[in-house]
């Protein structure tokens, strides 16, 4: 049975459990809301709890340890050859083991009599299925597969058998402790209180998850590469040590740091102006039908895909910059040469800036909207004008929140890669023309971890070395933001 029709059947058990025990405290307090200690549903709700959650434990925890008891199983199968070889060439046997497992259901009974009697037959029939087999298969191969089969099929037809037994057994101690005086309310509740302790731990357990495997890794880096080397740097020119038999390459942080900063800045030079005008003027001046379709319509940049704005860049925004300003140049010097290359700090400010207005927009739109009434009132009724009220009254009043959502789009400004690639380039270096190409940390990023490598020389590891300092970067932004939100947010309440 598949896990799918395991899960649907669970399903189905724990409404029938709920509809059950709904009904046997219906039927216990005689029609008599007052009679019982909670809610009717809270009855039916606890019966489905009961009947669902024992065996979905079970389930989950059966799908995380019976690959690890079903594989070390079938290597005992190999030969002892096999066994005295080396783990990776073990794990390479295992996987051809699995890939053969994986197509001798589609094969017939005398397809696989044929297999097993000339087992240098197997890539041409498992060809012919549509199954890729990498290397020739062995004979014990063939009967370790079948093994990996039966054993598999027998955990999943064992897991389905107790997990619906566990679940019935459930719904039926659930509706035998219902009763009229039974705190169900307060056992579902409990449920849901270690739901969502639980979720709330998955989300930090991630995140230090994140942290501890970047740092680990950047932490190798750090010991083949000294520290003040990366961090006070000021070329990039990490050399793979196939290049040069002398050097190991430069990883000079500075320029990738210039770069994300400038481009960064640029699209804030974009967003910020754009972004709180339409907020303010969404929530101060347009009429409701106006904003009920403005609002909607700006937020919809905010779906559209990076890699859509960084072609925007590549085929529209930076080919006209470079035409103007050859156009430009030309009316001036009579040189039609352009002084803006068609991948620049510029091109990738704009668009990176047009990407992030929706953010800008909409945060600041919130924030302007939860200034009280209270005080637009007194400022009309004093006899200000609206745009001196905004300006002295609702815009200082608003200004903690907008300052807080204005670093929280500069974090997420500084940690975009597809616009920067397409629009700036990976020109790793130090210059302050925006009409020239620079880079940022996160296409560096991306450019040492492109291709079959491993993590084993610098010029990998370099890449948790970045993300660790980008990491630190955006934490820093969004724990400044929030300490701006909440220090000034109670002075207008």
């Amino acid at each position: 049975m598949s896990t799918t029709l395991l899960f649907a059947i669970l399903l189905v058990i724990a409404v029938v459990a709920f509809i059950l025990g709904r009904m046997r405290a219906g039927a216990l307090s005689q029609g008599r809301s007052s009679a019982l200690h909670s809610r009717p549903n809270y009855y039916g709700a606890f019966a489905a709890l009961v009947a669902f959650l024992p065996p979905l434990i079970l389930v989950a925890i059966w799908l995380a340890v019976s690959p690890f008891v079903i594989n070390s199983a079938v290597r005992d199968t190999f030969p002892q050859e096999v066994k005295g070889q080396s783990q990776a060439q073990q794990s390479l046997a295992f996987g051809m083991v699995s890939t053969i497992a994986r197509g001798l259901p589609w094969l017939s009974e005398d397809e696989v009599r044929a297999v097993k009697q000339d087992p240098s037959s197997l890539q041409s029939v498992f060809a012919g299925k549509g199954v890729a087999v990498a290397a020739e298969a062995q004979p014990y191969m063939l009967d370790s597969a079948a093994t990996l089969n039966a054993m598999a099929q027998t955990s999943r037809t064992l897991l389905s058998a107790l997990a619906i037994a566990l679940s019935v057994v459930g719904a039926f101690f659930a509706l035998r402790v219902v009763a009229p005086r039974f705190r169900a309310r307060n056992q579902v509740e409990r449920v849901m209180l270690w739901a969502l302790l639980l979720a709330s731990s998955i989300a930090i357990l991630t995140t230090v998850g994140i942290v501890a495997s970047m740092l680990t890794e950047a932490l190798r880096f750090f010991n083949a590469v000294p520290a003040h080397e990366f961090f006070f740097g000021t070329v990039w020119d990490p050399r793979f040590a196939g290049a040069g038999a002398s050097s190991n390459g430069q990883f000079g942080l500075i320029p990738l740091l210039a770069g994300t900063l400038y481009i960064g800045f640029v699209a804030m030079l974009v967003a910020v102006p754009v972004g709180l005008f339409a907020a303010i003027y969404m929530a101060e001046y347009a009429s409701p039908r106006m904003r009920s379709l403005a609002k909607p319509l700006l937020e919809v940049l905010a779906g559209i895909p990076t890699i859509v704005y960084g072609f925007f860049a590549l085929v529209t925004v930076g080919p006209f910059l470079r035409d103007i300003s050859a156009q430009l140049s030309g009316l001036v010097t009579g040189n039609y040469a352009s002084f803006i290359q068609a991948q620049s700090v510029i091109t990738a400010g704009i668009v990176m800036g047009i990407m992030l207005i929706p953010y800008v927009s909409s945060l600041s739109d919130d924030i302007i909207t939860a200034v009280p009434r209270a005080l637009r009132d007194g400022s009309l009724g004093l006899g200000a004008t609206r745009s001196e009220t905004i300006k002295r009254v609702i815009l200082p009043a608003a200004l903690p929140g907008i300052v807080g959502a204005l670093l929280m789009t500069a974090s997420r400004a500084i940690g975009e890669t597809m616009i920067v690639v397409l629009a700036a380039g990976v020109a790793a270096r130090m210059q302050i023309n925006p009409f020239e190409p620079m880079t940022t940390v996160t296409v560096k990023i991306v450019n040492q971890l492109t291709g079959d490598l491993e993590f084993t020389s610098p010029q990998t590891l370099v890449a948790f070395a970045l993300g660790i300092t980008l990491f630190c970067i955006t934490l820093a932004l969004n724990i400044y933001a929030l300490y701006i939100v909440r220090k000034y947010r109670e002075q207008y309440e």
